[in-house]
């Protein structure tokens, strides 16, 4: 499991940052939704996220020092359609991150994530493939466009630096306006 090589890395190594990045999504109506989907999504999407936090976030406590960002989602703040796992994973990774800044902010360690919009990558291909439902989503960012991983970089170095010291517990939507609207 992650937290077995986590371990194994903060053995001859010091993490300042740990950005948690891996995400799966299965899409189907809630009705016909497997509980083998639903576990393979909150295994990836939630309990690798725990795991591997409270694991490199000890040792920042411990030193008293460190930075921890979650990709979240839009779907931590919204229902989503055909998408339960994801959405209740995105939901538990805002809580998550809420209650470990809590936690961790008097050991000056800051727990924050960043909450993509709709952003041409693989877990979106099949909306993107749908003209219909792409046309939509389009339709409803005030920019005017999808947003591409360059477009999150500028979040993730803030939260990453020390210029974010005083902040922690935030979720910052990175959506071209989509929560805006």
């Amino acid at each position: 499991h992650v937290a077995a090589h986590a371990e194994a890395i903060l053995a001859d190594h010091r993490i300042d940052v740990l950005v948690n990045n891996a995400g799966i999504i299965r899409r189907a109506d809630a009705v016909e939704h497997g509980y083998d989907d639903w576990r393979a999504v909150m295994n990836v999407n939630l309990d690798s996220v725990f795991e591997l936090t409270r694991t490199v976030g000890a040792a920042m406590v411990r030193r008293q020092a460190g930075k921890i960002i979650t990709i979240a989602s839009l779907l931590s703040f919204q229902g989503g359609i055909r998408v339960a796992a994801y959405t209740a994973s995105k939901h538990a990774v805002t809580g998550l991150t809420r209650t470990l800044s809590n936690e961790w902010a008097a050991s000056n360690v800051q727990v924050n994530a960043i909450a993509p919009g709709y952003f041409a990558t693989d877990n979106t291909a099949a909306l993107r493939a749908d003209q219909r439902r792409y046309e939509e989503i389009l339709g409803r960012i005030p920019t005017g466009r999808w947003g591409s991983p360059d477009d999150l970089a500028g979040a993730a170095v803030f939260l990453a630096s020390s210029a974010s010291d005083y902040v922690t517990g935030h979720v910052l939507a990175v959506d071209g306006g989509w929560l805006a609207r």
